[in-house]
């Protein structure tokens, strides 16, 4: 394959993911900060991003399974979450975070646990689908060619 395919794929499988919401405008605007100058800027942010949601993750977690559960230290760790994902486009974690907040703050612990195992089965699902994002932007500069950037 040559790199105009390889980019050709790489705004097909990026259109897919803004269309599906797993990714939103802010993962655009996140692209545009990269340059010449840092080249893996966007892999960079999202590999620190994957980092903090594993931490989170499991924080919410264990904060969910103490007794009594405290529901500010849950929508905190939320709360930081959602931060994260609206910072890199991460559109479907944003959105169940919200909700998360919601059930945080109405203390209903069924909910929570619900919407952590939403949380955790999309992050899953971000990740397994920027995966070949990322290997299609190394094949393209590894050739020589410029990352195209949607609109």
């Amino acid at each position: 394959m040559d790199v105009i395919q390889w980019q050709k794929q790489l705004l097909d499988h990026q259109a897919v993911m803004l269309r599906e919401g797993f990714l939103d405008d802010q993962f655009i605007q996140l692209q545009k900060l990269q340059d010449d100058s840092s080249p893996d800027f966007v892999i960079e942010v999202m590999t620190m991003f994957f980092e903090d949601s594993e931490n989170l993750l499991n924080n919410m977690k264990r904060a969910l399974e103490q007794e009594p559960v405290d529901f500010r230290q849950v929508d905190a760790h939320v709360h930081q979450f959602k931060g994260s994902s609206a910072s890199v486009g991460a559109g479907r974690i944003k959105n169940v975070c919200a909700t998360f907040r919601d059930l945080c703050e109405a203390q209903k612990l069924e909910g929570c646990v619900t919407c952590l195992q939403q949380l955790q089965h999309e992050y899953s699902l971000l990740k397994s689908n920027l995966q070949p994002l990322f290997r299609l932007r190394q094949q393209i500069q590894a050739a020589g060619g410029s990352i195209p950037i949607m609109d």
